[in-house]
């Protein structure tokens, strides 16, 4: 069985910074993709990292390029989300999300269309 665990969200304020951890267990997704959506009260769940091939690709919404940093650790299997200067408008559940192939389109890497998903950390920014 496999599954996906989030660490590591919790109350900052804003310009501060935190760390998502998401460890996956029963797979490994070394030809896959690992990534983070989020959904805010009230809001549709929306695309925010991922990497693929490894760590290799790595692919950003552009309301974090320059703050958040994706990053994989393949020996534990886990996948990290550094945030930095943090938003209020970044308060949300963090979902982190697994896919088992990705063949190089990178829009596909935005969609919805995991394999696998986290039970999501919640992440407040007060202002």
């Amino acid at each position: 069985q496999v599954q996906l665990v989030e660490s590591g969200g919790g109350l900052v304020q804003a310009g501060g910074s935190l760390r998502l951890s998401c460890t996956a267990s029963g797979r490994t997704f070394s030809s896959g993709a690992m990534g983070w959506f989020r959904q805010a009260p009230g809001k549709e769940r929306e695309f925010v990292a991922a990497n693929a091939w490894n760590g290799n690709v790595k692919y950003y919404t552009d309301s974090v390029k320059g703050r958040f940093t994706i990053s994989r650790e393949n020996t534990k299997n886990t996948v990290y989300l550094q945030m930095n200067s943090l938003k209020p408008e970044d308060t949300a559940v963090y979902y982190c999300a697994a896919k088992t192939h990705f063949r190089g389109r990178m829009e596909t890497l935005a969609n919805e269309e995991y394999d696998y998903w986290g039970q999501g950390t919640q992440v407040t920014v007060s202002s």
